[in-house]
């Protein structure tokens, strides 16, 4: 039986680096990505790259753990949809490879409520939702630190957790939901903390609908992540020049002018 599974072992590598082979061959490049904005803008330039000979194949996700997995696991050529610590705390929990290729923009988080149409107005005991994954829920919080309604540990930082909360004048009460949840779960707590890239499908504005919104100078850039070693593959440097390209910005400032997606190049 071992003798089997070991073969059968054997055979699934050699069949993954031989399909890697036949893609880097045909130029075919795969790429995951969450739908919006993410797949929109990798869309947006598929007949540029195509001009190239590249052909790029889009694979959509609706999570942030099987993207990554994916491309570990050598099923996809690259992804985009993190931003870089969450992309550095995945390899240091779960032991993967991977490295940004190219930062792209920045989708400010906000703090959002079907209930209340201002800040001030959560009131004491308040049940808030925040991301459930380290990164995005240190994130969470600093917001709300910055927003005035609670302090943290000096030495809290980007992995901060409810555990690391100092102050918390308002007590307010958290529950930590998977980031792709939170806008389900918007109309039974008095708010939540929602990503960029789940709060637009769900017709979320930062601006317009956000109590409060990370500042433009946020250090959480989404990025284009690849295996480490990777990062000079010719297709990958095409797709992030493509990425950086004017005709992207210029999209990026027409569809979200009021700043949910922010370029960064």
């Amino acid at each position: 039986m071992k003798k089997i599974i070991a073969t059968a072992l054997a055979l699934a590598a050699v069949l993954t680096v031989a399909s890697a082979k036949t893609k880097k061959k045909n130029n075919t490049l795969t790429v995951g990505a969450t739908p919006e904005p993410h797949a929109e803008i990798l869309k947006l330039i598929k007949d540029d790259l195509k001009k190239q000979g590249i052909k790029l194949q889009i694979v959509e996700f609706t999570d942030y753990v099987t993207p990554n997995k994916a491309l570990e696991d050598g099923e996809i050529d690259a992804n985009y949809f993190q931003h870089l610590p969450y992309l550095e705390s995945f390899n240091e929990e779960q032991g993967t490879h991977l490295a940004s290729a190219a930062g792209i923009h920045i989708e400010p988080i906000a703090l959002y409520s079907a209930k209340y149409k201002a800040l001030a107005d959560i009131p004491a005991g308040a049940t808030l939702a925040i991301p459930n994954d380290p990164t995005n829920e240190g994130r969470a919080l600093l917001l709300l630190q910055s927003a005035g309604l609670l302090t943290l540990k000096e030495s809290a930082g980007i992995t901060a957790t409810p555990l690391d909360i100092v102050t918390n004048s308002k007590n307010l009460k958290f529950k930590e939901i998977e980031a792709a949840s939170l806008p389900r779960v918007l109309q039974d707590v008095d708010a939540a903390i929602i990503n960029g890239n789940y709060a637009i499908p769900a017709g979320l504005n930062a601006s317009k609908d956000g109590l409060f919104v990370e500042g433009k100078d946020s250090p959480y850039v989404n990025v284009v992540a690849v295996k480490k070693g990777d990062e000079n593959d010719p297709r990958i440097q095409a797709l992030a020049k493509a990425l950086q390209s004017k005709k992207v910005k210029d999209w990026i400032l027409k569809k979200y002018p009021n700043g949910d997606v922010i370029a960064v190049f």
